[in-house]
């Protein structure tokens, strides 16, 4: 790919490349099969590239949100999640639920394929990234009292960083 297609800058465009190697060895998978979904919309198939001799995909651009929603705190979600499918022919295949894609950045997922074991059928492996916790709904952090006790353990922890003058 030319290097002028890296140096452009598109609001609404993030790309992805997957980096698919066997966990035996760290050796490239060629001819994985990657397919990329939306979250919102699982069923289907946005892109769907195989990976060259060297166990990569070329870039895939990908829609994202407006630039200006990662410079504004008040602004919605700064990034697009997609899932993402590897298979290949003697693999489980696997199954990365989450990943985040920026606008103008390129997401690299690596993955690392386990070869099937003789006689048996085809498994899955799936890994979830949750959303992050400015966008997920998460329980309150516990509340803690700014003055511990110290006659229960006799350990304490400081609220700041406190330099003895002597030891």
């Amino acid at each position: 790919m030319p290097a002028s297609i890296w140096l452009q800058q598109s609001d609404n465009i993030g790309y992805f490349r997957a980096n698919v190697t066997s966990i035996i060895a760290s050796r490239p998978v060629a001819g994985a099969r990657v397919q990329i979904t939306d979250e919102n919309n699982p069923g289907e198939i946005i892109e769907e590239v195989e990976t060259d001799i060297s166990g990569q995909t070329e870039p895939i651009e990908l829609p994202t949100p407006p630039l200006e929603y990662s410079m504004e705190p008040v602004a919605g979600q700064p990034y697009s999640v997609y899932n993402i499918k590897v298979s290949a022919p003697g693999f489980e295949t696997v199954e990365v639920s989450g990943a985040e894609i920026l606008p103008g950045q390129t997401a690299v997922q690596n993955v690392s394929m386990i070869p099937l074991e003789e006689g048996i059928g085809e498994s899955e492996e799936l890994y979830v990234i949750p959303p992050h916790t400015l966008y997920g709904t998460y329980p309150p952090k516990i509340a803690e009292s700014e003055i511990k006790d110290t006659q229960e353990t006799g350990n304490i922890v400081l609220s700041r960083v406190v330099i003895p003058s002597g030891v």
